[in-house]
């Protein structure tokens, strides 16, 4: 068995698109990125590289390299798998926290849930999506990012 961590983090600015586990989510404010700026993705996808140590997202897909520019962030998902399936695992459970203040995201979590369990080839129930606030401290707290915390365990 393996345990594998990801996080990542974006400032959130007016008027671009808040997209989380591959949903856009109507917002005021979206996500500042290099490719859509998936934070939930992102983390997920790192824990799924840190699980079989395979380095991180920005490793693999910088920021530097144009092709990545405004990527869908469900390519860098489908290669982290790609990644643990070589190695000869199979994921058993993923488990997120989202931190954002606003909006909320209650209504959205059973999509950003079959989306990415769809993605990963697992059943809903293999798939935990927990949003929090920040409580409105620091800047997470005064909107002005999201971030994601993700642990996924293979088998």
């Amino acid at each position: 068995m393996r345990i594998g961590q990801g996080f990542d983090i974006h400032r959130l600015e007016e008027g671009r698109p808040l997209i989380l586990g591959g949903i856009k989510i109507p917002s005021p404010k979206g996500v500042v990125g290099h490719s859509d700026g998936d934070a939930l993705f992102h983390a997920v996808t790192d824990a799924l590289l840190g699980a079989v140590s395979k380095g991180d997202i920005g490793q693999l897909f910088p920021d530097t390299d144009p092709k990545n520019k405004n990527q869908n962030s469900e390519l860098f998902l489908k290669r982290a798998l790609q990644f643990v399936q070589e190695a000869g695992f199979k994921i058993a459970n993923v488990d997120t926290t989202v931190i954002l203040q606003a909006p909320k995201l209650a209504e959205f979590i059973p999509p950003m849930r079959r989306k990415l369990a769809v993605l990963l080839g697992l059943q809903e129930s293999q798939v935990s999506i927990k949003a929090k606030t920040h409580e409105k401290l620091d800047s997470l707290g005064r909107q002005e990012g999201v971030a994601v915390h993700a642990v996924v365990l293979l088998m």
